[in-house]
């Protein structure tokens, strides 16, 4: 059994070394891995980062076209029979590995989400505060969203981690090149039937000062994704 980690990554010069080493890190029993890291366009030193680290597949867009995009990219020369999705910062932890894919090799699962949101409850002040409130909220709302239009009772709709078998993906097509890629592969996956088996995680969130890409503007386009596709393919 391969496990293909497809890592989209733009500007991430910071970051991707770190990230790349976590990830070769993780032990699975049974279980071989391929780390497929797709450069969409970098305009730092990440290309040059990139073409240092062994051990990799590196794919490489001219210019940067978003993280669907590298996605699709990534998916289409993965060699795996599970396909994971990994950010190129520190946000998420690959230590989690492990129990994303234990569902999908005991037959429990053939889609498994990372969710930050089970078992999170939100806190307005205090040591425990919530960093990222707006995120937070803007998570849940677009998460309550997809429930309701799909009905599956999933906790975290936009979270990275997201786990599949590979002929879960031969069955849809991704045509959103940017954020909207959550919305929409969530979207499709609960429209062909399948179950998506969540696993609780932690993650450590990162600022707009440290490099965090997404905006409110990447919500609206997640609302409006949702809506399309539950009226259309």
């Amino acid at each position: 059994m391969k496990l293909s980690i497809i890592i989209p990554t733009y500007n991430e010069e910071r970051t991707i070394k770190e990230i790349i080493s976590k990830v070769k890190k993780v032990k699975l029993a049974s279980v071989t891995k391929e780390i497929l890291v797709v450069d969409d366009g970098s305009t730092d030193r990440t290309s040059k980062i990139l073409s240092s680290i062994s051990g990799i597949k590196r794919l490489t867009h001219k210019r940067n076209q978003g993280k669907g995009a590298a996605l699709r990219t990534g998916f289409n020369n993965a060699d795996g029979d599970i396909i994971l999705v990994q950010d190129a910062d520190l946000e998420y932890d690959p230590a989690d590995y492990v129990r994303l894919v234990k569902p999908i090799l005991a037959g429990r699962a053939k889609v498994v989400y990372g969710s930050r949101l089970k078992n999170y409850p939100l806190h307005i002040a205090g040591s425990k505060k919530t960093p990222l409130i707006t995120h937070y909220i803007g998570n849940k709302a677009l998460t309550f969203i997809t429930n309701v239009l799909y009905g599956d009772g999933i906790t975290d709709m936009e979270t990275c981690y997201k786990v599949f078998k590979k002929d879960v993906l031969k069955d849809i097509e991704i045509t959103s090149n940017r954020f909207e890629f959550e919305p929409e592969i969530t979207a499709k996956i609960l429209k062909k039937g399948y179950k998506i088996f969540e696993v609780p995680i932690k993650v450590s969130p990162r600022g707009y000062d440290e490099g965090k890409k997404i905006s409110w503007r990447d919500g609206l386009g997640a609302l409006w994704t949702l809506i399309k596709y539950r009226f259309s393919n």
